[in-house]
């Protein structure tokens, strides 16, 4: 054995633990350097370097904890030591025994001493199906984890059951480490990926996996059911790049729950034409007869026989596969070669386009471009110094599906004319003729030029979509000048006076009209804001990869676009009407925008932190808020649709309850009432309710004072408020709004104040110029009840009565004499 020069004149055959307790006083003295001196120098003593260092670790519990320890001191100088010192390593029957010492100490070993030894003691080189063995010992004794990550060590996994060794493990929440164990065998991982796809069957037992397991540490039942599973699964697929084939049945759940989401669109929300909705249903639905067979019963729940039966007509549905109703419809119908899947909307649709935001400039101002001669064209004029170009972009919903949104269509709107790019097909001919980087960088061109001045909306998801669209854009994003994001200005306006902000609904719109329609938001709230009607939201969700478009589509895509130019104008105009600075343009459009922070974004109505230059405009100071509350003394109910949030305030100790998919919205109510929980929902029976359990009662003829007297005073003080939209009346009511509490003593306040409400506790503004006229003369109406936290008033109605219906299960009306009702 090769021995260091200094110390040739040491006798050979040194103990080694006389040598540990050296080492331990070194180290309890943190003499680093003299400690790793004595181990090379001790090591050259041993006579077995190897078997000493066993029984080093053997005699030491330090070297089992995390971290930097002695014992891990010691092996890694030992390395070291044998690399310098090539006769030192061991072979034969001598090596075989100090390997199972070593397999022995592995189930205890930390991490980081796993490829030392490992290493050191060639395990590699070991009996394979010895070391299955003593990993199959681990895995009996209940050592998933240690067995797991020794398997991964030793590269064992081929050898080993993917469904017997990650079971325990997911049962655990250790999806990472079932992640590396498969990472490396394209054969483990499709059959981890069947074995889950199984899992997720609707007959399937899910507790037939877990009842093994009932024991195990640290097992979570909540964390492992079939939406984590079905999470997992899509992640792997991504990650793997596996065909999503393989996995039929968390498929088809995910293509079962984008049906729901379309009929809940469509015929509960209204918000999706019958044209756009068709496009969708077929390409989700396809072929698949378990999806078409839930198309059918969806259909006879919301439609009627009939139309079931065009659509089984048109999916060739098997008849034996169809309810009695929809079979005996489908043999009255005639028969034809194609079924009409598109039926031309109503006059009732048509009669709405007059409440939106129509594009002012003619038809054929819009270009829809899908040659590169045609886009050159377009490029000419865009290109150009002191232009401003409204930019927008388009793609097909992916409903969830694996993969980032790629753009099908980029919008570009000067003063006169609107282009629309079809970027896959323009990229799919730069590509065939050799020239694919042509088009990215006139978009570039176009981006960098601090000349031209971009509008847009949330554009930092536009662009992330576009970098996943065509790599060679990925870092648009930093090199951006000239650019203006509108939302940044839309967040500014979130701070005007309460007379800006509006629900989406004009004062004469009738109550029932209130229950059908939704709020805006986003984009078309602040097109409804400056320009005076929202954009018409029901083209968003098409199916922007399918050619031709549509003509509602190409309508819909110019005025996405060309709304910006006439926001932009109209604010720089006259920005102080809007509670916005004077020096608007200035600030608007500096040097060099600001480099935006990019931001996963589901939808452009809900679009993340703004990119572009931000103006300085000044703010009006909000409200005091209340005092915060800490996570701890929080507790919520999240409903299916915010399940994301719900496990983000977990991380954050608040006290989350979150509704499985198949879960109803009533059960969320049940919760709430039962545990004293808050509702977090973007459900729409939730959006006519309040999250409250105070209303306050007010009879008719003191609601129709209350009305009168805002009126009034909206009158004498609109003369004294140049520029104002309507002044009000404040009527303080108890200081604290309890049950049976009635408003008393008004008192007109000054003039400055421009709302036309009456004041409740705090801040809470009741609502009553909400109230449609003609509703204080029904002689049946007795009462009305005001939300105490949020000012809604409410009466008995129609409307009334569709919220009764929809929480009946679960809506408690109090029989005494203060009557409120408590929906909790």
């Amino acid at each position: 054995m090769n021995q260091d020069s200094y110390s040739s004149d040491q006798p050979t055959g040194q103990d080694p633990l006389v040598l540990l307790k050296t080492l331990q006083l070194l180290w309890t003295k943190q003499e680093l350097g003299k400690l790793k001196e004595e181990i090379r120098r001790g090591f050259a003593r041993l006579e077995d370097p190897l078997a000493g260092l066993l029984a080093m670790l053997e005699s030491s519990s330090d070297w089992k904890g995390k971290g930097h320890s002695l014992g891990y001191c010691i092996t890694t100088e030992l390395q070291l030591w044998i690399k310098a010192h090539p006769a030192v390593p061991q072979s034969g029957t001598k090596l075989k025994k100090l390997q199972a010492r070593v397999l022995g100490m592995l189930s205890q070993c930390p991490a980081n001493l796993l490829d030392p030894l490992i290493s050191i003691y060639q395990l590699h080189t070991a009996d394979r199906n010895y070391l299955l063995e003593h990993v199959s010992h681990l895995y009996l004794q209940g050592n998933y984890k240690e067995a797991a990550i020794l398997s991964i060590k030793l590269k064992l996994q081929p050898d080993q059951d993917v469904e017997k060794m990650c079971t325990p493990l997911l049962l655990q929440d250790k999806a990472n480490l079932v992640e590396e164990y498969v990472a490396e065998y394209p054969e483990l991982q499709r059959k981890l990926l069947q074995t889950l796809d199984m899992w997720c069957e609707p007959s399937f037992n899910i507790r037939d996996i877990i009842r093994p397991y009932q024991g195990l540490s640290k097992y979570n039942p909540e964390k492992f059911n079939r939406r984590v599973l079905s999470k997992l699964i899509f992640r792997l697929l991504e990650r793997f790049n596996v065909d999503s084939a393989l996995c039929p049945n968390v498929i088809n759940q995910r293509h079962l729950r984008t049906l729901n989401y379309l009929f809940y669109k469509r015929f509960v929300e209204k918000t999706m034409t019958e044209e756009n909705w068709a496009d969708h249903i077929q390409s989700t639905v396809g072929e698949n007869r378990w999806l078409q067979a839930h198309l059918v019963q969806s259909l006879l729940r919301h439609c009627d026989a009939r139309g079931a039966a065009r659509w089984a007509q048109h999916c060739q549905v098997p008849p034996e596969m169809l309810p009695q109703a929809v079979a005996e419809e489908l043999q009255k119908l005639h028969i034809q070669d194609r079924v009409e899947e598109v039926t031309k909307a109503d006059n009732y649709e048509a009669s709405k386009k007059k409440d939106y935001y129509q594009l002012p400039i003619p038809r054929e101002n819009i270009h829809f471009l899908q040659t590169w001669e045609e886009t050159l064209q377009c490029w000419e004029k865009v290109l150009q110094a002191g232009q401003v170009v409204g930019v927008d972009m388009e793609w097909k919903p992916s409903f969830g599906m694996v993969g980032k949104p790629r753009v099908a269509l980029l919008q570009l709107a000067l003063k006169d004319e609107v282009f629309l790019l079809d970027l896959p097909r323009l990229l799919k001919q730069a590509e065939a003729e050799g020239e694919k980087e042509k088009l990215p960088h006139f978009i570039q061109m176009l981006y960098s030029d601090a000349a031209i001045t971009k509008l847009g909306y949330g554009m930092s998801g536009d662009l992330s979509s576009l970098a996943a669209t065509c790599s060679a854009l990925k870092d648009t994003e930093k090199q951006m000048l000239g650019v203006v994001d509108l939302l940044a200005v839309d967040k500014q306006l979130q701070w005007g006076k309460d007379s800006r902000k509006v629900d989406g609904l004009s004062p004469e719109h009738s109550h029932e009209e209130r229950g059908v329609r939704q709020p805006e938001k986003g984009l078309s709230l602040l097109v409804q804001h400056v320009l005076g009607k929202p954009l018409d939201k029901t083209e968003q969700l098409s199916n922007w990869e399918k050619r031709p478009l549509r003509e509602e589509q190409i309508l819909y895509a110019a005025s996405d676009a060309y709304c910006l130019l006439e926001i932009y104008e109209r604010l720089c105009k006259d920005p102080e009407s809007f509670g916005l600075g004077s020096d608007l343009t200035e600030s608007l459009v500096g040097k060099q925008s600001k480099k935006p922070r990019a931001k996963k974004q589901l939808n452009k109505q809900e679009a993340p932190s703004p990119s572009g230059q931000e103006f300085q405009g000044p703010r009006t100071e909000p409200s005091r808020p209340p005092a915060p509350i800490s996570p701890q003394e929080f507790s919520v109910v999240c409903d299916n649709m915010l399940q994301g949030l719900g496990r983000y305030l977990r991380c954050l100790g608040v006290d989350v309850r979150l509704l499985d998919n198949e879960d109803d919205h009533r059960k969320a109510a049940e919760i709430a009432r039962q545990e004293g929980r808050v509702i977090l929902t973007s459900g729409l029976p939730y959006q006519t309710v309040c999250n409250c359990n105070k209303y306050l009662k007010v009879s008719r003829e003191r609601m129709k004072q209350l009305v009168e007297s805002s009126r009034q005073v909206s009158g004498e003080h609109s003369a004294g408020c140049p520029g104002s939209q309507s002044c009000s009346v404040t009527v303080p009511v108890c200081d604290t709004a309890q049950p049976g509490c009635t408003p008393h003593s008004e008192q007109a306040e000054g003039t400055d104040q421009c709302r036309a409400a009456m004041g409740l506790a705090g801040d809470t503004v009741l609502q009553v110029t909400a109230i449609p006229p003609g509703v204080l003369d029904r002689a049946e109406l007795t009462d009305f009840y005001c939300c105490t936290c949020c000012g809604k008033v409410f009466w008995e109605g129609s409307h009334f009565g569709r919220i009764v219906s929809q929480f009946q299960d679960v809506l408690v009306a109090s029989g005494n004499t203060q009557s409120f009702y408590e929906l909790s």
